[in-house]
């Protein structure tokens, strides 16, 4: 009998979900035993000063809700204090390159973090362990180290395109972020070499001694607000005291009869949601899965989602969203009419530039039902350690519009709009597929594949996962580089200008449990370096 299941990116942080769950803990045990690994194994992806939406099934305790923790906006930031220091719009819409990189890298591109709330509060409230019985692992590589994985030293290496600052950057950011990533010939740490973070695994001991409350209202909150000050940061205690994570009903969806439970705003369902509405009005598995034809109602479809995302989606508590409208079966029908006459839709952009995906996800399942789906993120790391402390804080501040006025502009306490969209499609009243991804924008494109994937086209979800994708944030379809030439020369021919990437897995790091009658089955993104394990 299967008593539990563990899907996440990385495989220590797996196999401590996993442990948790032999030793008598739940799926909620096991997702933040997870993903406080993943802070430590993983730690440009996400973090103890990160972000992120935590998606909770229940049943025995009639609990289905989010846990919301999404980064706010330092209540010292003004709504035009970059204004004259834009340079472009990311092409994907996610995020805006400024002079001297000061929304990226360094002090003020620092949010009011949550994770480490969410995570506290949603063992306190829904688990069987308290957050220190659950730092054995963590500080296990914290201390003793861990083996640098392909997809870390992918990152820690990697050189944007189009204007954004190359990642070693983040890692020499500061002297005590240099002293923890850069070795002494000014290089990073490679695939196959050990990586520790003994200050890190410090305050974790810290944190699993004196509680989560210290990171806020304690010790360490005084430490952090010095460090802030002593650097021109916008972070202050304050901001760390009035945090509060938001407790959320899902929003609801139906594909194929199927209903679809994901994440509001300001998190990216409603984007997924608006996306598979549209869908419904094709035939696609009549069509052929990723024919050229398929690939064409995808691409505009996703036209269509990142335009309306990019007009009105943003923090609900600052902005009217016209939700209704854009869900609404009148919306759907009129898009795929658009689609169908063969019209194309132009995704507006200011300038161009490249995109951020720098996050992480877990699902986790028990044998009583309970079901999680977490994605949670550093955003783009803002390279900023505190001396002593290890850990790196989100750069959230990047994603906001610095023009004021905009749907996504920045506000003092406003949280901006993120593609994370950990969802479940119900089979009837029981879940049938938990899924989610990192991948900044490409989040919302590849969790829809994912789910296309699952109901149109009944594949498990390690094939549903892995199945080739696309991604369209702009007017450029980007593939991977296991779409088939002779199909991009045929969206060629229809007008449509295409990138090929040469990664074979590629757009969002898609991870999934299927749990159906005769069983479950996870999938962990090839792309990555995960894995599913069941216990």
């Amino acid at each position: 009998m299967t008593h539990g299941m563990v899907c996440a990116a990385q495989p220590e942080a797996v196999e401590a979900g996993v442990l948790a769950l032999k030793q008598g803990g739940n799926a909620v045990d096991a997702a933040i035993a997870c993903a406080l690994t993943q802070t430590v194994v993983d730690p440009h992806m996400c973090g103890i000063a990160g972000f992120g939406s935590m998606h909770l099934y229940l049943p025995n305790e009639g609990v289905h809700r989010f846990i919301d923790f999404h980064g706010r906006a330092p209540l010292a930031c003004k709504p035009d204090m970059w204004e004259d220091k834009v340079i472009a719009e990311t092409e994907d819409g996610f995020g805006f390159i400024l002079e001297n990189y000061v929304n990226e890298i360094g002090y003020q591109s620092i949010t009011a973090p949550g994770s480490l709330k969410a995570f506290d509060e949603a063992l306190t409230n829904h688990g069987t362990r308290a957050l220190g019985d659950l730092m054995e692992e963590p500080l296990r590589y914290a201390h003793g180290g861990f083996i640098v994985r392909p997809h870390v030293s992918y990152y820690w290496n990697l050189v944007e395109h189009a204007g954004r600052a190359p990642h070693i950057e983040q890692l020499r950011a500061t002297p005590a972020t240099a002293a923890i990533y850069i070795k002494n010939d000014g290089t990073p740490r490679q695939v196959g070499e050990l990586h520790k973070n003994p200050d890190m695994g410090t305050t974790l001991e810290r944190i699993a001694r004196d509680g989560a409350d210290d990171f806020y209202h304690g010790a360490l909150a005084d430490l952090i607000d010095a460090d802030m000050r002593a650097n021109d940061g916008l972070l202050r205690r304050e901001d760390l005291e009035t945090f509060a994570t938001e407790a959320m009903e899902p929003l609801w969806g139906e594909y194929r009869g199927r209903r679809i439970a994901t994440n509001q705003l300001p998190g990216g369902g409603a984007m997924v949601l608006l996306m598979l509405n549209i869908l419904s009005h094709f035939d696609l598995k009549a069509i052929g899965h990723n024919s050229t034809e398929y690939l064409r109602i995808l691409t505009e479809t996703m036209k269509i989602g990142t335009v309306a995302k990019d007009r009105h989606f943003g923090d609900p508590r600052f902005v009217d969203v016209p939700m209704d409208r854009l869900l609404s079966s009148e919306f759907a029908r009129e898009s795929a009419e658009k689609i169908q006459r063969g019209e194309k839709t132009h995704v507006p952009r200011f300038n161009s530039g490249a995109d951020n995906k720098d996050t992480t996800h877990v699902c986790t399942v028990d044998e009583h039902g309970n079901c999680v789906t977490m994605t949670h993120s550093l955003g783009n790391p803002s390279g900023v350690v505190t001396a002593g402390l290890g850990f790196m804080y989100n750069g959230c501040m990047n994603v906001f519009d610095p023009r004021p006025g905009g749907a996504d502009s920045l506000a003092p306490g406003k949280s901006r709009f993120t593609a994370m969209s950990p969802t479940m499609v119900f089979e009837g009243n029981k879940p049938g597929l938990l899924i989610g991804a990192p991948g900044g924008t490409y989040i919302t494109m590849g969790v829809l594949q994912g789910i296309l994937n699952y109901i149109d086209f009944g594949m498990t979800a390690a094939e549903a996962v892995a199945a080739t994708r696309i991604c369209v944030t702009s007017d450029v379809i980007d593939l991977t580089n296991r779409v088939p030439r002779f199909v991009e020369r045929a969206l060629n021919d229809l007008g449509y200008e295409t990138r090929r990437s040469p990664l074979s897995y590629h757009f969002a790091g898609v991870h999934a449990i299927r749990l159906t009658d005769n069983g479950w089955d996870g999938g962990a993104d090839p792309g990555r370096d995960g894995m599913a394990m069941a216990v």
